[in-house]
């Protein structure tokens, strides 16, 4: 990907021409992230607290009996919003759907045992130990070059 940047007195201002040969998804997620007005505050509670979690804690987030969880190292959390809803808030590079009811993220995994038929299983960092849904195993393998 190329970047030009010009300078022009006469703009009142800032105006953003994307240029390219077909859609694509990275085009697809630079013109949703360039057109982002404000960050996705995730936000779960616990007891009678509710608390902001930053994205960087979270470890996993999962549904279970109609409702959405996150983990964190401090915890779980009961979550309002759907897991669709968060995975348009999570950062497409570091959290990705393993399962239709689970979300992992990357930068907390601990191994990948590819050695299962059809599945792959995943040792989170909090020693949780869950599997990639037949239907994710793709995305998963190319994730991780393979």
């Amino acid at each position: 990907m190329r970047i030009e940047i010009q300078i022009d007195s006469s703009c009142t201002e800032p105006k953003i021409v994307v240029m390219t040969a077909s859609m694509t998804e990275e085009v697809s997620r630079i013109v949703k992230k360039l057109s982002e007005d404000s960050p996705h505050i995730i936000s779960g509670s616990r007891g009678n607290m509710v608390e902001v979690l930053e994205q960087a804690d979270l470890i996993h987030l999962y549904a279970n009996a109609g409702k959405v969880f996150a983990v964190t190292g401090q915890g779980e959390y009961l979550v309002r919003l759907r897991l669709y809803e968060l995975e348009e808030r999570l950062d497409p590079n570091s959290f990705v759907r393993i399962s239709n009811s689970e979300i992992i993220n990357l930068k907390k995994v601990k191994s990948f045992d590819l050695s299962f038929t059809g599945t792959i299983c995943v040792k989170l960092s909090n020693n949780t130990v869950t599997y990639v849904s037949r239907r994710y195993v793709s995305k998963i393998r190319q994730i991780l070059g393979r």
